[in-house]
C-alpha cells in the first residue's frame, strides 16, 4: 500500500505528529507538524485513532465543534477455547477447522445494550496502557490461533449521561476514571477475578455453573495474558449500572452458549477504548465548520471498526475530488 502511494506521488511521514491545525479567517490553511515544520495545504483529512487524546484536545483548544458521544465499557471475558468450539461446531476439536469464533448481543431491562466486541479465538489479554497512571486492555490472536482460551470484550452501552458532565471531551474523562480505578486496584497489572465471584458480588446470589459444561473443559483455565496480572475484586471499575447490566448481558449469553457466565470463566479490566468517545463535528460536505478539514473514520466519530472506517475514508477521498474533478452527467 505504501508503495502504492509513493508510486502515485504521494508522500509518508514517519515519526511525524501533527501538533497543531493552522487556520485563517475559518479555514485551514496548513498544519505543523512536530511543533517545528510547517507544511502549506487547502485541504486537511483528519482521521485519528480513537485514542488520540491530545489530537481532541488540541482540536477543542482551537475551537473546532465537537460533541460527546456515545461509546461502551466493560472487560475482557476469557473462556477455554475448547467451549466455544463444542458450543459452534459440537466438538471440541474438528478437523479442517481452526479456533471457533462467537458474536453475542443483548438488551437489559433497562434498555442498555451489551454485546460482544474484538472477539479473539485462541488469542491473549493484553495491556494496552497509554498514559501513567491508568491502565486499560484489549485483546489479541496470533495467526495460527492456538492458544487455550478465547477472549473477547464483553461491553455495556454509555451515553453522555453517564459522564457526569456536557463538556465535549467529559468521555474522555470517564474513561480516565476507569483506567485509574484499573490501574490502582493492583499497581499497574492486569487485574483479574473470576466471574462467579464477580457476579455474587453485584448481585448478592450464588450461582453454580451451568450443569451442560464438563468439568474437564475447565480444569486448567487461567488467564492467558500479556502483561503481569493479578487477582483482585473488579466491582469498583465501572458505575454499578453498567455492572448489573453486565451481569445480566453474561446471563443472556449463557443461554446461547452453554457455560458462557460459568463462574470459573475469567474478567480482565478494564475495556475502555472500544471507539471513540468524541464527535468532530462535520456537514453534508463532510467539512468541519473550520472549512477544508475533513473529519473521518473512527477517531472523528464516523465508524465503529477497521472496515466501516476504510469505507468513510473512501467517502472523504470521493468528496474532495468532486471540487477538482466534478462527475460528468
Amino acid at each position: 500500500m505504501r508503495e502504492e502511494i509513493l508510486r502515485q506521488g504521494g508522500k509518508v511521514r514517519f515519526h511525524s505528529q501533527v501538533t497543531d491545525i493552522l487556520t485563517e479567517n475559518g479555514r485551514v490553511v496548513g498544519v505543523r507538524v512536530n511543533d517545528t515544520e510547517e507544511i502549506i495545504c487547502e485541504q486537511v483529512v483528519l482521521a485519528p485513532g480513537h485514542s488520540a487524546r491530545d489530537t481532541f484536545s488540541m482540536l477543542y483548544q482551537k475551537q473546532f465543534p465537537m460533541s460527546a458521544k456515545p461509546f461502551a465499557v466493560g472487560f475482557r471475558v476469557e473462556h477455554p477455547q475448547s467451549l466455544i468450539n463444542i458450543s459452534q461446531y459440537g466438538a471440541e476439536h474438528v478437523k479442517g477447522l481452526g479456533a471457533a469464533a462467537y458474536k453475542v448481543t443483548a438488551k437489559t431491562s433497562t434498555g442498555r445494550g451489551v454485546y460482544s466486541f474484538c472477539m479473539c479465538p485462541g488469542g491473549y489479554v493484553v495491556n494496552a496502557s497509554s498514559e501513567p497512571g491508568r491502565l486499560a486492555v484489549n485483546g489479541m490472536s496470533y495467526s495460527g490461533r492456538d492458544g487455550k482460551n478465547a477472549n473477547s470484550a464483553i461491553i455495556v452501552a454509555v451515553t453522555p449521561a453517564d459522564y457526569g458532565s456536557d463538556h465535549p471531551l467529559a468521555g474522555i474523562e470517564f474513561q480516565r476514571s476507569l483506567e485509574q480505578k484499573a490501574y490502582e486496584l493492583c499497581d499497574g497489572k492486569l487485574p483479574v477475578q473470576r466471574y462467579g465471584d464477580f457476579r455474587e458480588k453485584v448481585t448478592g446470589e450464588h450461582r453454580p455453573g451451568t450443569a451442560e459444561t464438563a468439568e474437564t473443559v475447565w480444569a486448567s483455565m487461567e488467564p492467558q495474558c500479556k502483561g503481569a496480572y493479578s487477582w483482585a475484586d473488579l466491582t469498583g471499575i465501572l458505575p454499578e449500572e453498567c455492572n448489573r447490566a453486565f451481569v445480566e448481558g453474561m446471563d443472556s449469553f449463557d443461554r446461547q452458549i452453554h457455560g458462557f457466565a460459568s463462574p470459573k470463566a475469567i474478567l480482565t479490566g478494564v475495556e475502555s477504548r472500544t471507539s471513540s468517545p468524541v464527535r468532530i463535528e462535520r456537514d453534508e460536505e463532510l467539512q468541519s465548520a473550520i472549512r477544508g478539514c475533513y473529519p473521518c473514520g473512527e477517531g472523528a466519530g464516523y465508524a465503529g471498526g477497521i472496515t466501516s472506517a476504510a469505507m468513510d475514508g473512501i467517502r472523504v477521498a470521493e468528496q474532495i475530488a468532486l471540487q477538482f474533478a466534478p462527475l460528468q452527467r
